[in-house]
C-alpha cells in the first residue's frame, strides 16, 4: 500500500513538472537546468537575507540603468511575456549575465516574498550600508560558482 501511494505521488510530481515546463514562454532561453536552478535559488535566498536583491521588473530595470552589476534571474512562465521582453536586452547592453528559471513561484519563494516575482537582480554588494566581509565573500563565491558552472555546460548569457 505504501509503495503505491509513493508511486502515485511521484507520478503526480512528474505531471506537475511537465505542466510547468509547458507554461514556459518560448523566449525563455537560456533556461536553467535542475542543478543550475538549485544553485541559483540558493544564491537568491542568501542575497535576500543580506538585502542584496532587487525584486520586480521596475526595480531591476532601475538598478541596471543606474549601473549596478550582478546576476539577473528571470522567470520563464510570465504571462503576458511582453512584461519582461526588454529585460534581457538591457542586461546584454550592460554586460550583466542573466538566466531564466521555470517558475515565478519558486523564484518568489527563494526571494523571501509570498507574491510571485517576474525577475530579480542579485547584487554582489548591498546598495545601502555595508555587509560583513565574510558574508559578502560567501555571496561572491556562490555568484562566481554559478557563472563558472554555466561555462561547464549550463548556459547563461
Amino acid at each position: 500500500m505504501g509503495s503505491d501511494s509513493e508511486a502515485e505521488k511521484s507520478q503526480q510530481r512528474k505531471e506537475k513538472e511537465k505542466k510547468k515546463m509547458l507554461a514556459v514562454a518560448p523566449i525563455a532561453k537560456p533556461l536553467a537546468g535542475k542543478r543550475l536552478c538549485k544553485k541559483t535559488f540558493k544564491l537568491v535566498r542568501k542575497a535576500a537575507e543580506h538585502k542584496c536583491l532587487k525584486r520586480g521588473v521596475k526595480e531591476v530595470v532601475k538598478s541596471i540603468r543606474r549601473g549596478h552589476k550582478g546576476l539577473c534571474v528571470i522567470a520563464g512562465n510570465i504571462s503576458p511575456i511582453d512584461v519582461i521582453t526588454h529585460v534581457p536586452i538591457l542586461c546584454e547592453e550592460a554586460d550583466i549575465p542573466y538566466v531564466y528559471v521555470p517558475s515565478k513561484e519558486y523564484l518568489a519563494t527563494a526571494g523571501a516574498t509570498k507574491r510571485p516575482t517576474c525577475c530579480v537582480l542579485v547584487l554582489t554588494k548591498p546598495t545601502k550600508g555595508e555587509l560583513d566581509p565574510s558574508e559578502q565573500e560567501k555571496i561572491k563565491a556562490d555568484y562566481s560558482q554559478i557563472l563558472s558552472s554555466a561555462s561547464l555546460g549550463d548556459v547563461l548569457y
